[in-house]
């Protein structure tokens, strides 16, 4: 007999005497029966050549090609060529998390460059260092607010993304918060709503410019009533957007955050994505995550250093204004080496494309009957639709037809089953446009 699994097997009955159980089952009771794998018997092992021959089959069963009119968050956008051969730089690939800022100059100037490009386009005073993503951004905002105020009542608008409400729901399900929701409107911010749940214990209000359905806003008076009762106004916004729009800054939000796909980075299938928060000095030091400065050493070089650090792995301990630690700055970088190379000018073509091609998508979709374009507010370049169908076998319907004809709002909005958003960027060409539309009327029957 092998004595190591002799000993194996002494070992194992010793540990479960030790945790009060017989056998490895009983670790597993709490797992209801359903969702146990029904069996360990495993095929047996292939060579690479065979595994990756495997991997292209099922790849191949892939529909590629298609064209993408669906938004809800993340967008088809254009990745210049330069941005791909800059991140492909071993000093980049290799960056992690910089525990000794002295022997990471590098990845430090690149992420104090990306914090400066964000207070640039949000127009607000701090950055941070880059967060998970746009929903887990949104949260970490909303706590950041509740640290600041003392409170913990919060005010979320009903065109928030429904993806983001839910993660805030998901995070403080076990917290002591009372969270409301103004009613749902396809149009802007319903103001008389949010002034009405406004009041003196309300830690923040967090809105979306451009909204889940497309809408385009300015929070400005919002901000205002927000600041008359003592609350911060938090806004999620889309920072192509920011090329053509008010910035937060302007409107007197008080912490931005926002998801950072469209900056250079992919569609890839949940990540990794980055997100980002901006906010102005005077709250800097409620902000989680690290902050990058300049500096200058003894020899008046300039360097750059971890300027707050408001993790519980530094100094902070248990007092730790939140545990986001794993580090994106690869992604960060990709979004920062992507706005300078467009430069001030570029976002505001690369923004101008988006709103003049959504807008004739718009016209084009118009015209085939039984298409109601909803119009009750601005839009910059994702808009909803109402069809004289169900959107899902609508979506379902297009795909054959090579393309992805948009996000159902039915999926999250109940009784919102003929409705659909549509985002069209710079991408999409207007022989696209009149294709897609082409290829919905012949789904409709029109």
């Amino acid at each position: 007999m092998n004595p190591y699994i002799a000993n194996t097997a002494d070992d194992m009955r010793a540990m479960f005497q030790a945790i009060g159980v017989s056998s490895v089952d009983d670790l597993f009771a709490d797992i209801k029966e359903e969702y146990r794998p029904r069996s360990f018997d495993l095929p047996d092992g292939r060579s690479e050549q065979e595994v990756v021959s495997h991997l292209d089959r099922l790849a191949g069963k892939n529909a590629y090609g298609l064209k993408l009119f669906i938004g809800g968050g993340y967008y088809d956008h254009y990745i210049p060529a330069a941005v791909t051969a800059v991140m492909s730089r071993g000093e980049f690939l290799t960056a992690y998390t910089p525990y000794q800022p002295e022997c990471s100059q590098g990845t430090l100037q690149a992420l104090y460059e990306f914090q400066s490009l964000i207070c640039a386009l949000t127009r607000m005073e701090i950055a941070n260092a880059s967060l998970y993503d746009g929903g887990t951004a949104l949260y970490e905002a909303m706590m950041m607010a509740v640290r600041t105020t003392g409170r913990k009542r919060v005010v979320l608008d009903g065109g928030v993304s429904p993806i983001y409400r839910k993660i805030i729901r998901s995070y403080t399900k076990n917290l002591d918060m009372a969270l409301v929701e103004a009613p749902v409107a396809h149009g802007q911010a319903h103001r008389p709503d949010i002034k009405a749940l406004l009041n003196d214990s309300t830690a923040a209000v967090i809105l979306q410019n451009p909204n889940f359905f497309g809408a385009v806003d300015d929070f400005s008076d919002i901000a205002a009533m927000a600041r008359a009762c003592g609350a911060l106004t938090i806004a999620s916004v889309y920072p192509v957007s920011l090329g053509l729009l008010k910035t937060p800054g302007d409107m007197g939000v008080d912490i931005v955050t926002g998801e950072g796909q469209s900056l250079g980075l992919p569609l890839h299938f949940g990540g990794p994505y980055l997100g980002f928060m901006a906010t102005s000095k005077q709250y800097m030091r409620k902000m989680p995550g690290r902050i990058v400065g300049q500096t200058v050493d003894r020899e008046g070089r300039r360097c750059f250093v971890n300027t707050l650090q408001a993790r519980e792995q530094h100094i902070r301990r248990e007092k730790a204004t939140s545990n986001i630690c794993t580090n994106e700055a690869l992604c960060a970088i990709q979004a920062a080496v992507f706005m300078s190379l467009l430069g001030p000018e570029g976002m505001k073509e690369l923004a101008r494309l988006n709103l003049s091609k959504a807008e004739f998508a718009r016209k084009v979709l118009e015209q085939i009957p039984g298409v109601d374009v909803k119009r009750s507010a601005p839009t910059f370049n994702e808009f909803t639709v109402c069809l004289p169908k169900d959107a899902q076998d609508v979506v379902e319907a297009m795909i054959p037809k090579g393309f992805v004809a948009g996000f159902p709002l039915e999926r999250y909005y109940p009784g919102m089953e003929r409705y659909m958003i549509v985002a069209v960027t710079e991408k999409r060409t207007k022989q696209d446009i009149l294709q897609y539309a082409q290829a919905l009327r012949e789904v409709l029957g029109t």
